[in-house]
């Protein structure tokens, strides 16, 4: 049997050329509209694509900066606390000792009245001591806080530029630069609210020192008082 051969019809679409004219005239308005978009723009220019480049570099190394200062505050916070659980628990533990010593020894209960200031003494140094380093680590860490703060100031100033630059392309001014993050404050707020800035900045150890103070009257009264 011979194959049979199937014909092959070749069917042709005519195209409107007002169809075509108005398809040439959205591929030309497509076209001009990428070259004047703004990258493209800052592609063209090298003044504008480098110093893009260079607030991007530089956003980066903010952004590592303000994660390590993160990372040193935490570490902080987890110092300041273990110092504050060992200064409560030493008390803790000297005001039991003490408590079990005066009601074993109740025959030498007036020597023992008159020795009340060594322990007193050992109370008070060891929570100078401790106090001490809780300040300093509340320096720092306050120090490291306002740090913080300014990088992200400065990062934030800098994301604004570089967004800036995005939107505007080639007419970017390239002498602007980013402004500072730091916040201007008049001399009579710094006065009026520097004193409760302070207590609230050192609460803790002011609560700490309270706390200190009551213990050595506490240590008379429970050697001498039973």
């Amino acid at each position: 049997m011979a194959p049979q051969i199937k014909d092959a019809h070749i069917v042709e679409i005519k195209v409107d050329e007002e169809h075509q004219n108005k398809l040439l005239s959205a591929m030309s308005t497509i076209s001009t509209a990428m070259h004047h978009h703004p990258l493209m723009e800052i592609s063209e220019s090298p003044g504008h694509l480098l110093l893009l480049k260079l607030w991007q570099r530089e956003e980066d190394l903010f952004g590592r900066r303000i994660a390590l200062k993160q990372t040193r505050l935490d570490s902080i916070k987890r110092e300041l606390f273990q110092l504050c659980c060992f200064f409560f628990i030493f008390h803790g533990f000297f005001l039991t000792i003490l408590f079990t010593s005066s009601v074993n020894s109740r025959e030498e209960h007036k020597q023992t009245c008159k020795k009340w200031w060594i322990p007193g003494l050992l109370s008070v140094s060891t929570s100078l001591v401790l106090v001490f380093l809780v300040q300093v680590k509340l320096c720092r860490y306050w120090k490291v806080s306002r740090q913080l703060q300014r990088e992200r100031n400065d990062g934030r100033s800098l994301t604004r530029c570089i967004q800036e630059l995005r939107m505007k392309g080639a007419s970017f001014d390239l002498s602007k630069e980013p402004q500072s993050g730091k916040r201007m404050k008049s001399s009579s707020v710094e006065i009026k609210w520097k004193p409760i800035n302070w207590c609230s900045r050192n609460l803790m150890t002011l609560a700490l020192v309270c706390f200190a103070g009551l213990v050595l009257p506490a240590s008379k009264l429970i050697l001498c008082g039973f």
